[in-house]
């Protein structure tokens, strides 16, 4: 063989080599393969998610499977959708660095949790909806299936999903499959807010390649632009410096969704500025912070509040979001140009607006610069909150009363659900320890909310350690929801949950209707629900009913309650008139908006 020859063979076998190590690699990626149901299950191993909630249908049970067989994530059976969305909601809220998903079936199944994703839509709570639908031969022929409006239209709930989630993904072949349910959970987490995913029978067990499981999905948004962040940052600088060092920071319901708790800390502890917080801000700071001086609500706040948030120089304000209620009903009286205002997507600095400024990138560039303000802002003195327990001249339970005393019940790193109403106007002004976690539903405001929700946030509690899950709900309000106690029961959660009693809907009396009997409901033995739902034996849980001050008191400093080794249901009976302070200055301010008077 000639010398070009061989030269021509070496080149042959070389190029033979390299084919088959390509092959070699080929067929190892090959075999690096997942079903789309692991694919997704493994996505969510990787924000955290160790709980599912849902109900089992037809069309999602091929899915359920992969759910029930997986080593890490638990399926929490609820009793009907609209309360798994509920607890998906709560687990969201109480579940660190992670997001709630509910799985529903087709139709009849998702319609049913509607509602709660669109509560999760407005209060910006990251929720994965996931829907089990028909097979693709099924969604393209359009035959008259169950679960259908009979009319051909099997896009008609998908169309509803467009209304109430961030992003939708409808998966249809498995070559799209992974870059759509990446796509989707991104939104949901960079946006805090529930997303939709449908998952065809036929495609539960189909393969796809598990490349795209070895990079992680990014949980920032992208970086702010560095010239006009540069800017707003110096502009806000000068704000500063104008208003002498008299500057207070405002933190409200976005910085608790954009996961800014941390950086929010940071900037207090370098420039020791006075902090005040929203009612949907409520323990994104600790209430124990040696700088914090109680919740701001408008017209609603107590005067000594008011008077020093509404007479600041200047008003940082972080993650705002001015709904009715978490404002007093619109009557914040902090002009424009006395205020700055961090948001997730925007900045506004007086009346300027700077699109695509984020906080979560700015925030601790900010706080940098703010720092040289922090030993003479240290001086401007910040009266601490405190709600006394009144002595009062009987013995029935009133709000003045029954607030200020659970609230010397709480402790360190207690997760506190409060119903929509009046549970929420009477605990807003109870200062909480360090470390607790406040779960309210404000702005969306769906009664029966708490309870289901109070079932997430009790997992979510359970899987980071915390201390004990403390629901405040009333006996209006619970009738709606109330089956998820078995629930709770049947996972052996231990909740305290605590019904007021005053035969019906307080709120709603408070707003319209005083003695109508609309708002009166039927009156339940709530002593006898635990073993009704759930503990047939009467062993895993303990009920109580008070009725005075003296025999509520003598319960709160029972140690075995207090310990909340089991789930416990307290009955407090209360006036069916009486309503905590909050209510009824936001009642009143309603009664005004109504008639044209504000």
């Amino acid at each position: 063989m000639g010398t070009e020859a061989r030269k021509l063979q070496g080149e042959v076998d070389r190029l033979q080599q390299e084919l088959q190590t390509l092959k070699a690699q080929y067929h190892s990626e090959d075999e690096e393969l997942i079903t789309i149901s692991d694919y997704i299950l493994k996505r969510l191993e990787q924000l955290n998610v160790t709980s599912i909630f849902g109900v089992p249908g037809d069309f999602n049970m091929p899915f359920l499977d992969f759910i029930e067989d997986h080593p890490t994530i638990q399926w929490i059976g609820n009793c009907n959708e609209l309360n798994a969305a509920y607890a998906a909601d709560g687990y969201s809220r109480v579940k660190e660095h992670s997001i709630g998903v509910v799985v529903t079936t087709f139709g009849v199944g998702e319609l049913s949790a509607t509602n709660a994703i669109a509560g999760a839509f407005s209060e910006m709570v990251p929720v994965l909806h996931i829907v089990g639908v028909p097979s693709t031969t099924q969604l393209k022929n359009k035959p008259m299936l169950h679960h259908t409006l009979g009319d051909g239209r099997f896009n008609v709930y998908t169309k509803v999903a467009e209304q109430i989630t961030a992003a939708q993904a409808m998966i249809m072949n498995k070559a799209q499959a992974a870059a759509e349910i990446d796509r989707i959970l991104m939104e949901a987490i960079i946006q805090a807010r529930p997303v939709y995913l449908t998952l065809p029978m036929d495609l539960t067990t189909e393969k796809i390649s598990a490349r795209r499981l070895k990079v992680e999905l990014p949980r920032t948004p992208p970086p702010n632009n560095p010239d006009v962040e540069s800017y707003v940052i110096d502009e806000i600088m000068e704000l500063v410096e104008d208003a002498k060092r008299d500057v207070i920071v405002l933190v409200d319901a976005c910085a608790v969704r954009h996961d800014l708790r941390e950086e929010v800390n940071d900037l207090l502890v370098k420039t020791q500025f006075p902090v005040y917080a929203t009612p949907m801000g409520k323990t994104s700071v600790s209430e124990e912070h040696e700088r914090y001086g109680g919740i701001y609500i408008g017209s609603i706040t107590h005067p000594s509040i008011k008077e020093r948030v509404e007479n600041a120089n200047l008003i940082l304000s972080i993650g705002a979001l001015k709904s009715d209620f978490n404002t007093g009903m619109f009557t914040y009286h902090i002009p424009a140009r006395h205020t700055i205002e961090l948001h997730s997507d925007h900045t506004l600095v007086r009346h300027a607006k700077f699109p695509g400024i984020g906080m979560k990138w700015l925030l601790p560039k900010l706080t940098e610069r703010l720092s040289k303000f922090q030993e003479g802002a240290s001086r401007i003195p910040v009266p601490h909150y405190k709600l006394d327990v009144p002595k009062e001249s009987d013995d029935k339970i009133s709000h003045a009363y029954f607030w200020p005393r659970v609230g010397k019940f709480f402790r360190k790193q207690d997760v506190i659900v409060a119903e929509t109403g009046t549970s929420n106007f009477g605990v807003l002004d109870v200062p909480m320890p360090d470390q607790c976690i406040f779960v309210s539903q404000i702005l969306y405001g769906s009664i029966g909310w708490a309870t289901a929700s109070t079932l997430g946030a009790a997992i979510a509690a359970r899987d980071r350690h915390l201390g004990r899950t403390i629901l405040f709900t009333g006996d209006g309000s619970m009738q709606l929801t109330v089956q998820e106690i078995s629930t709770m029961t049947h996972n052996k959660l231990t909740p305290i949950i605590f019904v007021l009693n005053n035969k019906g809907y307080n709120i709603e009396r408070h707003l319209h209707g005083l003695d109508r009997k609309y708002n009166d409901i039927a009156d339940w033995k709530w002593a006898s629900l635990l073993t009704t739902l759930g503990d047939i034996e009467g062993k895993l849980t303990q009920s109580y009913t008070v009725r005075s001050k003296s025999e509520l008191d003598k319960l709160l400093d029972d140690e075995e309650f207090a310990s909340a080794r089991k789930i416990q249901l307290v009955e407090v009976i209360m006036d069916k008139y009486d309503t905590p302070r909050a209510l009824q200055a936001s009642a009143a301010l309603t009664a005004q908006a109504a008639a044209g008077q504000l």
